[in-house]
């Protein structure tokens, strides 16, 4: 069975879905199928590779507009694809509605589609289009895709109550977990200029509005109060390539932390190899992820978390996540409240035990949502919905 992946971003562009769509094309292709994935010029302009473990990576889309409904469709057939499968999130197609409505001429010309959905946020189309119109556009696919696959459960009962039917296949972690042993951890927090005494806060990944930058700071300005020794570490780029309003909210962040006196206290690592990462996520003592819609499934951030056994703090969910529990896997407190999370971070400083628990748990549960386990269930989809 051969796949291609259509994403609009990929490494070594930054974001999410481009990371995604790597892990998992390395999974499908240890799973014995053939994998390409058609993706942005700037992939290329940035240095993608043209092949990856045996993934055909083709950097050829310049414009995601009507145009590129044929140029998929002819690549498809030349290349003989069984599945065109889109990674969509608005943003990363430029705000532009085309790719929402080409599943359905990718259809009459007589090929299959799945779609998975990171997120349901609409699209930018035009000044005076209401949300209703939006929300159309945005949820198109569904209609009209052969396979439909949601991230977490809140978008799959989303798409129910527009009478669309979607699969639920979490993601899992873009950085793979490791596990530092004692002498490797303070080893690392010396690396980064930590002590083992001092207390260690880290966020991870890019910042927009939905992550709870400006909280995070009003949290770490908190607890500086009671703990002269905390530090916040910023790991990973400060900015995603997608959307463009990340960098002026991430200009909010940095203007909060100089109002606020916190300049010393924060360290950003920008990009690093995922074994950095990985490294940094081992060496904190709390990982801090404030989203303002809730945790949830769909966030990889999140899930590289588990993956290295941090102790988190992060909102309670929108929708009801089984499985993660409070206080089991991590601790849950509310959006945009700097006074809970403040709490929370020291409740964990101050009890070991409760720190290790949450540690211990958090790895187990990654368990759940390996990359094998998330390529096998793709591999049954694929089949039960082949023509």
């Amino acid at each position: 069975m051969h796949i291609m992946f259509i994403t609009g971003e990929y490494p070594p562009m930054p974001g999410g879905v481009g990371a995604y769509t790597q892990e998992l094309a390395k999974a499908l292709i240890a799973s014995n199928l053939q994998v390409s994935v058609l993706t942005s010029e700037r992939a290329a302009s940035q240095g993608a590779a043209a092949t990856l473990s045996q993934i055909r990576v083709m950097p050829s889309i310049r414009r995601w507009d009507w145009s590129a409904w044929g140029v998929i469709a002819n690549l498809a057939r030349t290349l003989d694809v069984d599945w065109l499968h889109v990674q969509y999130q608005t943003a990363a197609y430029a705000m532009h509605p085309a790719i929402n409505f080409a599943p359905w001429w990718w259809r009459r010309q007589g090929l299959q589609v799945a779609w998975t959905y990171h997120d349901l946020r609409v699209p930018y189309l035009f000044p005076k289009a209401g949300h209703a119109a939006r929300t159309w556009v945005t949820t198109r696919a569904a209609h009209d895709a052969n396979l439909v696959i949601v991230t977490n459960e809140a978008d799959r009962r989303a798409l129910a109550g527009q009478e669309e039917y979607a699969v639920r296949i979490p993601i899992g972690s873009n950085i793979q977990g490791v596990t530092l042993s004692t002498a490797e951890r303070l080893a690392r927090r010396r690396l980064r200029g930590y002590s083992e005494s001092e207390l260690v806060v880290a966020y991870f990944g890019f910042l927009n509005r939905s992550k709870g930058g400006l909280m995070l700071i009003r949290t770490l300005q908190r607890l500086a109060q009671a703990r002269p020794n905390v530090h916040l570490l910023m790991i990973g780029e400060q900015v995603g390539a997608s959307d463009a309003t990340n960098y002026a909210y991430l200009q909010e962040v940095k203007q909060l932390i100089h109002t606020c006196h916190l300049d010393q206290r924060v360290q950003w690592t920008g990009h690093q190899e995922d074994a950095e990462v990985a490294a940094d996520l081992n060496a904190c003592d709390v990982l801090l992820m404030p989203y303002t819609d809730g945790a949830s499934l769909r966030r990889g951030t999140l899930m590289a978390g588990l993956a290295n056994g941090c102790a988190i703090v992060t909102t309670t969910p929108e929708e009801p996540l089984p499985e993660l529990v409070d206080a089991r896997d991590l601790l849950y407190i509310t959006p945009e409240d700097d006074a809970a999370a403040a709490g929370a971070v020291l409740r964990i400083a101050q009890d070991p035990q409760l720190a290790e628990q949450l540690r211990s748990n958090a790895r187990t549960k990654s368990l759940e949502f390996s990359w094998q386990s998330i390529a096998t269930q793709h591999v049954a989809e694929y089949t039960a919905a082949t023509w």
